[in-house]
């Protein structure tokens, strides 16, 4: 993660831009950290050129299929999976699947006739680029992390621009269609209205107590939940509260865990993040790219817990980038159960720290990026 504010307006055309009568399938998901993202980039494209049809397309069975019509778009879904590496006999069916899904595939773009496609991420995002290339149709990949994944480094070799959240992606993706735009943050969180006394009202929390919020990411993450659980009685000792984004998996356990407690707010998903931010004095994360561009231009400080099986392991560095600016603190996913709450109670009490944290990770901060992704886009079918 780079310091892009000067960076992320290169490469944009000036002049007119054509959107009329402009059709755009957006694909991928998964994860919150690829679906906000497109929701972001569909939003600004609907607003530079309201007359442009979008439409999503995703993997039945993930949260894309919910969320998407969440925002007001259309979504079309694919009999998809990926690669499974905990359990091979799972994949006996992959092949047929991905076969299916071109299928699946040839049908929407005969009834929808797109000008361009834009892949974000996510089991869809393949068959959706690979096919649109193959007829020669527009392709766009937004790259949100530091090293791309083998899908994208594929479809990249024929896409006809790629947007990339940071610099030096030329290993990945030839040079001439690099665009560093940064990553497209829900434009609630950019607009920030929300005082932290709605927030407060919100979770129905207390104005003298400091709050963390706690983000293990869309889908929750075990280390981080399982260090609340065990050291939960050290929140109200220290006179914290928390707001605690579980997961489904983890959100029945916790609310066991919490039942009769005060100052704690606990769901499975928050889809209001905007008051989770105002709300908030500190906040527990994984260090996914998404995540990390939103806490830059929230400005809070943050402590990272790096999910470790994540491709190439690029969530810790991710987070090592913000530490050695002083943005950010670290721990290890397996330190986590251990160190993190006490973590936060250490840096609950030093508002020195907590102020040093804000200043440096707000220097950081993108918040035009969907706009920027948005002209190039159309731009280049106009």
């Amino acid at each position: 993660m780079t310091d892009q504010q000067n960076i992320i307006n290169q490469g944009v055309p000036s002049g007119h831009i054509v959107g009329s009568g402009k059709r755009i399938i957006i694909a991928g998901g998964g994860t919150g950290g690829h679906i906000f993202p497109a929701v972001a980039i569909a939003n600004a494209i609907k607003k530079i050129a309201p007359e442009t049809e979008i439409l999503f397309v995703g993997a039945n069975g993930k949260m894309e299929m919910e969320k998407v019509p969440q925002a007001g778009y259309e979504i079309k879904g694919l009999d998809i999976a990926g690669y499974n590496r905990s359990s091979l006999i799972k994949n006996v069916f992959l092949p047929f699947k991905i076969i299916k899904s071109f299928y699946q595939v040839s049908k929407i773009f005969k009834s929808f006739q797109p000008s361009a496609v834009i892949g974000v991420g996510g089991y869809s995002s393949f068959p959706v680029l690979r096919y649109a290339q193959t007829k020669g149709i527009p392709s766009f990949i937004h790259e949100s992390n530091s090293f791309a994944g083998k899908s994208n480094i594929m479809l990249g070799k024929k896409a006809t621009k790629v947007f990339t959240a940071t610099e030096n992606m030329q290993q990945f993706f030839p040079a001439s269609k690099i665009v560093v735009t940064g990553n497209p943050v829900r434009k609630s969180i950019v607009d920030g209205h929300v005082s932290k006394e709605e927030a407060l009202n919100f979770f129905g929390l207390n104005k003298d107590k400091k709050v963390v919020l706690s983000i293990g990411g869309s889908l929750g993450a075990q280390s981080i939940n399982e260090a609340i659980d065990k050291d939960i009685q050290l929140f109200e000792e220290n006179n914290l509260q928390l707001i605690w984004q579980t997961g489904k998996p983890y959100l029945q356990k916790a609310k066991e865990r919490v039942a009769g407690k005060a100052g704690v707010f606990v769901s499975d998903f928050i889809t209001q993040m905007e008051y989770a931010y105002a709300a908030a004095d500190i906040v527990i994360s994984r260090s996914g790219a998404m995540a990390i561009a939103e806490l830059c231009l929230v400005k809070k400080p943050v402590l990272f817990v790096p999910y470790p099986f994540a491709a190439e392991d690029h969530q810790t560095a991710n987070a090592k980038e913000l530490v050695n600016r002083e943005a950010a603190i670290m721990i290890s996913n397996n330190l986590a159960v251990k160190e993190l709450v006490p973590a936060v109670v250490e840096l609950a009490k030093d508002e020195a720290l907590r102020t040093r944290m804000e200043n440096n990770i707000s220097k950081l901060a993108i918040a035009n990026a969907d706009v920027v992704i948005a002209k190039q886009i159309l731009n280049s079918i106009s």
